[in-house]
């Protein structure tokens, strides 16, 4: 054979090669950190994030795909205290990355509290939209895990405007809302109840509005981590939850979520505790005890 024909032959088996993996490729990388001030009582002795969230900083900070994080709640222990948030923002500047915060009840739990996150942070809840996914930031410590009033009308109508167009949707919010005490989610260990309701709106109103979408959503809670239960997932229709957090270093760990060119979604679960990064298994290997 020509070798000038063999040449033309290999050249474009390289190009279709490089056109049919393309969609694989990633498009762009996150991270997701919840219950970043670590173990009750513990940041007192303490400088910055969870100990041993901080031992792995450099992970976030060396991988150039990650272009922003999102802190899912319980950032610092006391929320009036302006020298936890100065340590954590310390942090924070050192990884370099855009860091987005949906606060928890230990941030923004009562009103001097959120004074003060919002003084420092703006608003507790807000989207945008990053490469054609939407990004959602939701604060259901105004009302009892309740996402209800001028936030519930705000969020149906952001769902109403940009959900048609978009390729994902990423939810972010601390406490972990589609657990009930009887439903089968029952068995998943929460940091804390504080502050929730008696009833709440996730599966009536909040959930039907994004199953609606048709689209993938993508739900991120961050109030685990302190004691047995670090993570989980579980997917239904559309939706996947996903609870991430920090403390009892038993189960501490933060996602990196990989967004591919072919809109798909993969999760990388970091594992916080000894030398393997890989240690707590992959994200969607999670069972419901």
């Amino acid at each position: 054979m020509n070798k000038h024909i063999l040449l033309i032959i290999l050249t474009s088996v390289l190009i279709l090669g490089c056109s049919s993996s393309s969609s694989q490729e990633n498009r762009y990388s996150f991270f997701v950190a919840g219950h970043v001030y670590g173990f009750p009582g513990e940041p007192k002795d303490n400088i910055g994030v969870h100990p041993p969230f901080k031992n792995k900083l450099n992970i976030i900070k060396n991988n150039e795909l990650i272009e922003f994080g999102v802190l899912t709640g319980d950032i610092v222990e006391n929320g009036k205290d302006e020298k936890e948030w100065d340590e954590l923002d310390a942090d924070m500047l050192y990884i370099n990355k855009k860091v987005y915060m949906a606060p928890g009840n230990h941030d923004v739990g009562n009103s001097k509290k959120r004074a003060v996150f919002k003084r420092r942070y703006g608003d507790s809840y807000y989207s945008f939209k990053h490469k054609n996914d939407l990004i959602i930031i939701l604060d259901p410590n105004i009302d009892k895990w309740n996402i209800s009033g001028k936030q519930l009308n705000w969020l149906k109508n952001i769902v109403s405007i940009e959900a048609t167009t978009v390729d994902n949707i990423f939810v972010f919010f601390h406490q972990v809302l589609w657990w009930e005490k009887d439903n089968i989610f029952k068995s998943f260990r929460l940091n804390s109840q504080s502050g929730r309701g008696d009833i709440i709106n996730f599966w009536t109103e909040i959930y039907p509005l994004f199953e609606k979408t048709n689209k993938a959503v993508f739900m991120f809670a961050g109030d685990t981590g302190v004691y047995d239960d670090g993570f989980m997932y579980y997917k239904e229709s559309n939706v996947s939850f996903i609870a991430s957090g920090m403390g009892g270093r038993k189960e501490d760990n933060f996602i990196i979520v990989n967004v591919n060119n072919d809109k798909s979604v993969e999760f990388k679960l970091i594992a916080l505790n000894g030398d393997d990064l890989n240690g707590l298994g992959k994200l969607k290997d999670y069972v419901l005890p």
